[in-house]
């Protein structure tokens, strides 16, 4: 496939912070990659570089974060030879791509939510998509419907399912005045708590709690967007350790 414009738009959404949303590789070095990391969009596009190095094509854009928050997320990118449009969500990127070129030479295959493994340094390091996708056009071909009657040919279907599966983890709400008090388990040496939480707050308390018979406390707080874990043990010389991340 040789163009000079694309189209391609989908919805996607996750709990994943890494996966390839969508790729294709050309037998010229082109390629074009869409792909989520440290959840945030990453889209790396090569119309051609030379092999004396003088045209280099290799282009990088990142755009948008928290993008794993299991919320439908959508995506534009209109091409016109290196001129890109990148829509995330209604809010549009314009950018152009390095080198000279600005056709897209691509190999037949294309592929969504993950990619071949071709040999190439392109292929290694990097996850597949999980979660969920819907609304995949690639230049004016309905893939997903297209997936599910079966109509790609050749095609390469790997253990996917036409429904969406919502995770099992139940969020909580905290107001400025809310919080939870749950018992603790006396007469044990080990204190553990593991949690996931999101906030637009640079202050605020995440976790106390007292050691039985009077032997400390330890806290876990935001203080001005750091992550501090203060242990306060009574009956030591060095009687507090601060951490903070």
């Amino acid at each position: 496939m040789k163009t000079l414009k694309d189209v391609i738009s989908l919805k996607f959404k996750t709990s994943e912070s890494e996966g390839v949303i969508f790729h294709g590789e050309g037998q010229q070095g082109d390629y074009i990659t869409l792909e989520l990391k440290k959840a945030k969009l990453v889209l790396n596009l090569n119309l051609g570089s030379n092999q004396l190095g003088s045209i280099f094509g290799h282009t990088s854009v990142t755009t948008g974060s928290l993008l794993d928050d299991h919320h439908w997320h959508s995506i534009i990118i209109e091409r016109h030879g290196r001129n890109i449009n990148l829509t995330l969500d209604r809010q549009m990127q314009h950018f152009r791509t390095n080198g000279e070129f600005d056709y897209l030479d691509l190999d037949y295959e294309i592929t969504f939510g993950g990619m071949p493994f071709s040999g190439k340094p392109s292929s290694n390091s990097r996850k597949n998509f999980k979660g969920c996708m819907e609304s995949i056009n690639y230049n004016g071909n309905n893939i997903t419907d297209l997936a599910k009657r079966k109509k790609l040919e050749p095609s390469n279907v790997g253990n996917l399912s036409f429904s969406c599966v919502e995770p099992h983890t139940v969020p909580v709400f905290f107001n400025a005045t809310s919080y939870l008090e749950v018992p603790g388990r006396p007469s044990q040496d080990l204190f553990s708590v593991s949690f996931f939480f999101r906030t637009w707050n640079p202050n605020g308390l995440l976790l106390f709690s007292n050691f039985a018979d009077d032997l400390g406390n330890v806290e876990i707080d935001i203080n001005e967007g750091k992550v501090s874990v203060h242990i306060n043990v009574t009956q030591v010389k060095r009687n507090r350790i601060d951490i903070s991340s």
